[in-house]
């Protein structure tokens, strides 16, 4: 049976999806933003939910995915919010002084369909640290990617 296939039909569900943290407020780019790569990679795997490119920004997160057809975009992302921000206020109990209410996340979220752009997304997300760097200039220290764990560097 193929992979992308269920008992009655073949399916190919990309999406690109953008996340913000409650107010914009920066989240940093060390210990918590590895461990909310680490979740986010997690509640992925729970639920059959493929990360094709994943970057973080100080200020929210770019995902580009394949989603079965038995969940809807809603549906993932009221989880993904939902159990990523109840598993951040565990590993980091004193986040809920600035978030407070358990709230990580803001109300709202982008999504756009995968088709015929697919290598344009792709590359978008792939190189939206750079060009997030490059229009804030305020910034000179090297980041590291939460979701492979690598240092991220200028020419990359």
């Amino acid at each position: 049976m193929d992979k992308d296939s269920l008992a009655q039909s073949k399916w190919n569900c990309k999406y690109h999806i953008v996340f913000a943290s409650k107010y914009r407020r920066q989240i940093g780019y060390k210990q918590i933003s590895a461990d909310i790569g680490q979740i986010i990679r997690a509640l992925c795997a729970r639920n059959g939910i493929e990360i094709l490119e994943a970057a973080a920004m100080p200020d929210h997160i770019h995902l580009y995915v394949k989603i079965p057809p038995k969940y809807s975009v809603s549906e993932v992302m009221g989880y993904l919010k939902g159990k990523s921000s109840l598993m951040i206020f565990d590993r980091h109990a004193n986040l809920r002084y600035k978030y407070g209410n358990r709230h990580f996340w803001c109300r709202g979220y982008y999504v756009d369909t995968v088709g015929r752009n697919e290598k344009a997304i792709q590359e978008y997300v792939r190189n939206q640290l750079q060009e997030d760097v490059a229009a804030d200039q305020i910034r000179l220290k090297e980041f590291t990617d939460p979701f492979t764990g690598e240092p991220v560097s200028k020419g990359k």
